[in-house]
């Protein structure tokens, strides 16, 4: 998928604790940089100004989740795909939606997805990562390379994507990827063991310097893996009586939703 410089579309209702750097939304509202808001039990969101040593920079959208308190799931639509605002509106009560891994110019991913136990495509090996669900609703993150797919594995829901970024234990991976700067999502499981999925909604960072970022940062993260990034990025969050989100800039066939337990 290929990058392209657009307006950042951030929808925030409500007004902001006051604060000397605050990200503005379309409608004049404002909420405070480095800051978890609290909109649910188990769900958080927070804004923060990354700048790489390049001098790029970006305001970086964070959803942080109690994996207790949400189901996971991940759909599959390679032939009618949906930008991330529609793929919100078709699921009733989802507390977010995020672009998931990567798929050809026919909307079929190129790794393995699951949906609601159906199997799709076939798997990576010996790379990438899958973030999936297993047969007792658990969430995880996984290296595809320490630990390879199964075809005997019972799961409900699963994506594929690469390159993992940290492994367990905030371990830098080392991985071969251009220098050109794109937008960004990513999947996470901090050292708390909550899920994050961070967003860079400009194509100001390269895979590499973003990964740096990442690791500089204060999110404490254990593991994690990119996802399509590009015109596929995208995030919603719906939670607390407010929407927050960055819409993808094309229509993507593969969503992670996540709904309330």
């Amino acid at each position: 998928m290929t990058a392209c410089q657009e307006p950042i579309n951030i929808s925030i209702t409500g007004s902001g604790t006051p604060s000397p750097t605050v990200i503005t939304s379309t409608d004049g509202t404002s909420r405070p940089l480095d800051r978890w808001l609290m909109l649910a039990t188990g769900v958080e969101l927070r804004y923060e100004h990354w700048k790489g040593p390049s001098g790029n920079e970006d305001t970086i959208m964070i959803t942080r989740f109690d994996p207790r308190r949400i189901a996971l799931r991940v759909l599959y639509s390679p032939s009618t795909p949906h930008f991330i605002s529609d793929w919100l509106k078709q699921e009733k009560g989802a507390l977010a939606v995020i672009n998931g891994g990567y798929f050809n110019d026919q909307g079929e991913a190129t790794g393995l997805v699951v949906s609601d136990g159906q199997v799709y495509g076939s798997s990576y090996s010996g790379f990438g990562g899958m973030l999936y669900v297993d047969s007792q609703g658990a969430i995880h993150l996984r290296s595809l390379s320490q630990y390879p797919y199964s075809p005997g594995e019972q799961l409900q829901q699963a994506t594929q994507s690469s390159p993992m970024l940290v492994l367990p234990g905030g371990k830098r991976t080392q991985f071969d990827a251009d220098a050109s700067s794109n937008r960004r999502t990513v999947v996470a499981f901090d050292k708390e063991g909550r899920l994050l999925f961070i967003i860079s909604p400009d194509a100001a960072f390269s895979l590499d310097e973003f990964d740096d970022l990442l690791l500089a940062s204060d999110l404490n993260i254990d593991v994690a893996l990119n996802l399509d990034g590009g015109s596929s990025t995208g995030m919603y969050l719906n939670a607390g009586g407010q929407r927050f989100g960055v819409d993808s800039l094309t229509p993507v066939p593969i969503a992670i939703v996540l709904q309330p337990r």
